[in-house]
């Protein structure tokens, strides 16, 4: 038998690679020890979802592995690994849950990186009846318990830090795209969340970013954001950008203060989004507007589109006011135990693709 050409690199596998990522690994499990115990604290319910769905999610640029479910006749079905567990947690908000937790393996095609794996753990909660702001601080104060676990005072990432125990910093992110890239974002969203494409391309190009003659409002806003505001954000202690416009929170309420803009925020540290919050929409006919209005653009830009759950829709319509957030675990213990690439804080990486 031929004997395979050796690897550039030592797999994780290997007795000396192991010796060093174990450290690291030892402080996930207690960081995740001490999430657990937080939210047991409070009240929480920990709950645990089926990965496989008929839907994985319908946001434009998600990607998620999809699979075929064979029946005892034969007969077969699509199905595809969650992208998040929300549209289940949302459910069990129907069927009367009323503080629920699931921390579990979430799987996203498409991803890989420093910050990007595959399969990754992610702390999703849901406070029903209870305001977004209260999920803020259940960010602030998780990000100090895991700290305390990690055993150490600061978050750090690629030469930038944070202290875990300051109160973060609250920006809007038209506050942000003003303030980093001198944009007034809100010129161009109407009040009924209509863009202004031409509105917008003319404030980017005179900021001096890149644009491209098929960008559409929702690429310039995202060429700002990761370009101008994401790199600044996090730095000495956490930041909260929220009230992100309606056009960019799919899922998220608009805001009773401005219709342009959502009961949205997205938690940064260090310059890494960590985590990424709602004022649940619970409008059935509202919510599949936008997600067909999602899987419209994902067609138009990747040549697929997923199907609705049609199951969750019907559920939004008991579903209690609530607010809910997701937080990728496996970044935060990232931070608090200072590696340079998620895959440094996972027991048993995915394997790389190709032969």
């Amino acid at each position: 038998m031929p004997s395979r050409a050796p690897t550039s690199a030592s797999p994780w596998w290997a007795p000396h690679v192991h010796a060093d990522r174990r450290p690291r690994l030892l402080a996930r499990n207690r960081i995740r020890a001490a999430l657990r115990g937080w939210f047991e604290e409070r009240g929480f319910v920990e709950v645990e979802t089926a990965a496989l769905q008929v839907s994985p999610g319908n946001e434009t640029h998600l990607s998620a592995f999809a699979t075929r479910a064979i029946g005892p006749d034969g007969r077969t079905s699509p199905l595809y690994l969650h992208t998040s567990p929300e549209f289940a947690c949302k459910k069990l908000l129907a069927a009367g849950e009323r503080r629920l937790v699931s921390l579990s393996a979430v799987y996203r095609n498409r991803e890989r990186g420093p910050l990007h794996h595959p399969e990754f753990t992610m702390v999703e909660w849901y406070r029903a009846g209870e305001p977004y702001e209260t999920l803020m601080r259940d960010c602030a104060a998780l990000l100090a318990r895991a700290a305390e676990a990690a055993g150490t005072g600061r978050l750090a990432w690629r030469g930038r830090e944070a202290d875990p125990f300051a109160e973060p910093e609250r920006l809007t992110v038209a506050e942000a795209f003003a303030h980093f890239a001198g944009i007034d974002l809100l010129a161009s969203v109407a009040p009924d969340g209509a863009t202004d494409r031409a509105a917008l391309h003319a404030a980017v190009a005179a900021a001096g970013i890149r644009t491209a003659p098929d960008d559409t409002w929702a690429d310039l806003f995202s060429r700002v954001l990761v370009e101008r505001v994401e790199p600044a954000l996090g730095q000495g202690r956490a930041t909260i950008l929220c009230e992100y416009p309606v056009p960019e929170a799919a899922l998220a309420r608009p805001s009773p203060a401005d219709p342009r803009v959502a009961e949205r925020f997205e938690l940064y540290v260090c310059g890494v989004e960590l985590a990424n919050g709602f004022g649940e929409l619970t409008d059935p006919a509202e919510q599949r507007r936008r997600f067909q209005a999602e899987m419209d653009e994902k067609e138009r830009v990747y040549g697929e589109r997923y199907p609705l759950d049609e199951d969750f829709l019907d559920a939004l319509a008991l579903m209690p006011e609530a607010s809910g957030v997701a937080l990728g675990f496996d970044r935060l213990v990232m931070l608090a135990t200072h590696a340079r690439r998620i895959d440094e804080v996972i027991w048993t990486p995915v394997a790389e693709g190709g032969p």
